[in-house]
Formats: structure tokens, sequence, C-alpha cells
């Protein structure tokens, strides 16, 4: 199997400061930026999302704006490959897939933010067009949501996105998992 890493959304705005401010995003930044570091020494692809919003009024990922940049926790080296995207599906209107046919990807480990969004939409596109998907838990985010007057928690909701992606979509395991995994093969 050929592999490649897909870091998605993982942009300034999501951290502190930031427009739209996560809980946990710099702890999961940090966890990213280590599978990073993983995958760089392996030689294994890696490919950033980025998401500038197109929608009018939009709040964050502002095209041009500093929020809408990647962070420097895991900002891309020369000659890796960034997808820009303005949905929160990765492979909607992009490049990525015919990216990845030409790598000759078939696995991909993914992390990023957030877990209840562009995470969740690209994990089960992913696993539609066939890619085995290992997902990084601990180098994603959420934020807190509602719904009909139920206040959910971001750690709720994170763990809630995951226990949906577990399994048919997805393996999801911690980084140190997956970078044990990656000396392993």
């Amino acid at each position: 199997m050929s592999m490649a890493l897909l870091l998605i959304d993982i942009q300034n705005d999501y951290f502190a400061g930031g427009a739209m401010t996560l809980d946990a995003s710099a702890a999961a930044g940090i966890r990213a930026g280590q599978l990073l570091t993983a995958c760089r020494k392996r030689k294994i692809p890696v490919v950033h999302v980025q998401h500038v919003s197109t929608r009018p009024g939009a709040t964050f990922f502002v095209p041009d704006s500093l929020g809408a940049e990647i962070h420097a926790c895991v900002a891309p080296l020369a000659g890796e490959t960034v997808i820009r995207k303005n949905f929160p599906n990765s492979f909607r209107n992009t490049g990525l897939l015919e990216h990845l046919q030409r790598l000759g990807s078939n696995e991909l480990l993914i992390c990023g933010m957030m877990t209840n969004m562009c995470i969740d939409a690209t994990v089960r596109a992913a696993a539609d067009q066939g890619f085995r998907c290992r997902l990084a838990h601990d180098a994603c985010a959420a934020k807190a949501l509602s719904f009909n007057g139920v206040n959910v928690p971001a750690a709720q909701v994170h763990a809630a996105f995951l226990a949906a992606l577990q399994g048919l979509y997805a393996e999801v395991a911690g980084v140190e998992d997956l970078v044990a995994g990656l000396a392993s093969r």
C-alpha cells in the first residue's frame, strides 16, 4: 500500500486569537506536527489542505488573511503540496483525488480541524473513493455545538464524530500508535 498524509485545515483562525478558536487546537496542532515529522522522516508524501472561504459574509478563513494561513506547527516545506478548498469535503471541486491517484496512494493518514465538519466530510468521501483511512484522533479538534436547546461540549462533539467514523470509514488511533505503525512498515 502506498500512503499519504493529509493535514486538513490546520490554520491560524482555529487557534487562540483566531476568528473561530477550537477547543484543544493547540494540543491537536502539536500532535499533528509530530505526525508530520514522522511522515517526513519516512518520505511519506504530505498534502496540506487549506480552506479559503468564498461564502459572502464569511468571518473566518477570509481570502488573503493571516487567519487563513496554515499554522506554523505544520507549515508546508518547499515542494509539499497545498490543496486549497472552499467546501468541507477536501475532494469537492479540488484536484485532491487526482493528486493522490498520481502519487499511487491508496491509504491516507488524516488529521486536522474541525472533527465535526471538514474531517468528517473528508474521511467519509475518502472512504467512498476506496482509500483506507487512518484518523489521528488526538491531532484533531472540534468546538462546542448546540441543538434543540442541548449544549454539547467540544470533547463530546469530538468523541461522537470519531465514534461514528471508527470502523466503517476509518481506523481511529492516537498519533503515538500511528507513528509506531509507520516504524514497523
